[in-house]
């Protein structure tokens, strides 16, 4: 088990879900707008890591 692939792959998940929570905030307006940026910032972050860990990361058997 690759625990640099599993934890990617959560970083990745955890990214989307944050954007997803950010775009329905901006859409509704429900939110205040400082912790929008702050989420979507976080969000894109775990979202760009995970998914160069995912990339980057070899296959061993």
């Amino acid at each position: 088990m690759n625990v640099k692939r599993t934890f990617g792959t959560i970083l990745t998940i955890l990214g989307i879900i944050g954007l997803i929570y950010t775009g329905i905030g901006i859409i509704q307006h429900d939110a205040n707008f400082t912790t929008l940026t702050v989420v979507g910032i976080i969000a894109i972050i775990f979202f760009l890591t995970g998914i160069s860990l995912v990339r980057t990361t070899k296959d061993e058997a």
